[in-house]
């Protein structure tokens, strides 16, 4: 009967913690300090790793220590072994706050009737046990409530606004920003879409706005009849606002029935589509959408964002 090789002991984690501590401070006392261990106590672990081994590891060099051959070739491997369990416990913790929780999100009308089911279904698909808190709120009231707290996602917009290149309508400094998707804006009128002219994107914008500077306008949410009347201004004329609303289903109403014309962006026309109006895009005009966090966000937050862009995507 062939002899049966004794079994080989486990190493212990925390002892390949107090080894690799000593390789890299280079001596006993250092590695205490480090590890907020007494000395006796990283001398006893270092025994016990030795025994475990069962060859030396270290060797006794004047007053102080040093690593064998085998002491350091475990210290390098401590070093890898610690690295992929914490990897391993960091993702195993990612796991379980995706096994159940909330996520509150705060997203303007058009974007909540639109990406936002479809990155809410795809994110219940993945993950069953997340909920979602819904809130219907414009850019600013998103980054209010985002600030104090009552929202952990915040969906919101910025024009590129041609008259203002690179200033910002808010400060986002202190916000986490991912970019979820380019929103296309849209001259909107009842009759057959105008004729584009040639050249450079700001040029054919310019064009078609004049080919209905004389009608009456229709506005939207503040943003957005800012973004309007910049956009006029730079074609050259003022626009005759007529009506105001936010509602873009009584927009595309409006301009049916001949009231105006106004710009829509295409989640607004994808949200609703009247068949009595022309959608023509508006060359080099958008409004960029992002998904805002404060900080690391817990998992459901962050599983959310990464849903939200995963619908934003053409």
């Amino acid at each position: 009967m062939a002899d049966v090789p004794p079994p080989t002991a486990q190493l212990d984690l925390t002892r390949l913690r107090v080894l690799a501590a000593v390789a890299r401070t280079g001596s006993v006392t250092a590695a205490a300090r480090e590890l907020h261990y007494a000395q006796p106590s990283v001398s006893h672990h270092l025994a016990r790793l030795e025994t475990e081994a069962g060859i030396p590891l270290l060797e006794r060099v004047g007053r102080g220590v040093r690593l064998t051959e085998a002491g350091r070739l475990l210290a390098d491997r401590a070093e890898e072994i610690i690295a992929r369990v914490g990897s391993a416990q960091r993702e195993l913790d990612a796991l379980a706050g995706l096994r159940a929780g909330r996520a509150r999100l705060a997203a303007f009308p058009s974007a909540l009737a639109t990406i936002v089911p479809d990155g809410v279904t795809r994110l219940r698909d993945a993950h069953p046990g997340l909920g979602v808190g819904l809130v219907e709120a414009e850019p600013p009231e998103a980054i209010a409530a985002l600030r104090s707290g009552e929202a952990d996602v915040a969906l919101v917009f910025e024009h590129d606004d041609p008259g203002h290149r690179g200033r910002r309508t808010e400060d986002l400094s202190g916000f986490d920003s991912t970019h979820v998707l380019d929103d296309v804006v849209h001259l909107v009128t009842r009759r057959a879409a105008v004729p584009t002219a040639s050249g450079p994107s700001a040029r054919r914008a310019a064009s078609l706005l004049r080919t209905v500077e004389p009608e009456a306008w229709i506005a939207g949410c503040e943003r957005c009849r800012a973004d309007l009347v910049s956009r006029c201004a730079a074609a050259g004329f003022a626009p005759q606002i007529a009506f105001e609303t936010d509602d873009y289903v009584a927009v595309q109403a409006l301009v049916a029935a001949g009231a105006g014309v106004s710009l829509l962006p295409g989640l607004a026309l994808r949200a609703h589509r009247h068949p009595d109006v022309v959608a023509t895009p508006l060359p080099g005009a958008v409004r960029r959408v992002h998904a805002l966090t404060v900080g690391a966000p817990a998992p459901p937050a962050r599983a959310l964002v990464e849903h939200l862009v995963a619908a934003g995507a053409p």
